[in-house]
């Protein structure tokens, strides 16, 4: 009974060291946030997006907004029929799947075609799991699905895998 038990919980501990974690990115940080004076490009160049990851706009809503619109009206900068709009100041995205998505500031003149100061931003979801290590980004289209709560700048989670190891655990304890 004893060697069941140590068995079940080398089992476990396994399955929590082998979980992919997801990350969380306030976009922007940790210099910025969605504002007229962070460098976007330069910001995802230092991020590896993958599948599970979030990422959250925090920004004044009576300032800014959040679009999601399609490659064209990124390029373009044109706000007239967005995929979403955010608005609360705290959006979180999930990024469900691989892909490019493509996010603007709706208000006047923060989005332009040239210049520095612009508000938008090329998030590339790419395979493999997450990471908090700086990588490239860019990215295809992704969907956005309810999101998880926000926490700071790049935050590991991995609910799967503590909710796995209380199962475990508490089979361990009830034989």
């Amino acid at each position: 009974m004893a060697a069941m038990r140590i068995a079940l919980l080398a089992l476990a501990a396994m399955a929590v060291l082998g979980t992919a974690s997801a990350a969380t990115y306030n976009v922007g940080e940790p210099g910025g946030a969605w504002d007229l004076r962070t460098d976007y490009g330069n910001w995802a160049s230092s991020k590896k997006f993958h599948p599970g990851d979030t990422i959250v706009f925090k920004y004044s809503p009576a300032q800014h907004d959040v679009l999601e619109v399609s490659k064209a009206d990124y390029d373009s900068c044109n706000t007239n029929s967005p995929i979403s709009t955010l608005t609360t100041g705290n959006d979180v995205v999930s990024l469900t799947s691989t892909g490019t998505r493509y996010f603007i500031c709706g208000f006047p003149g923060h989005c332009t075609t040239s210049g520095t100061g612009l508000m938008k931003v090329k998030i590339d979801v790419t395979p493999g799991s997450s990471s908090n290590s700086p990588a490239p980004a860019a990215g295809p289209g992704a969907s956005n699905s309810p999101p998880p709560p926000p926490s700071s700048a790049a935050t590991s989670v991995g609910p799967t895998a503590g909710f796995g190891f209380a199962v475990v655990l508490l089979a361990c304890l009830v034989a």
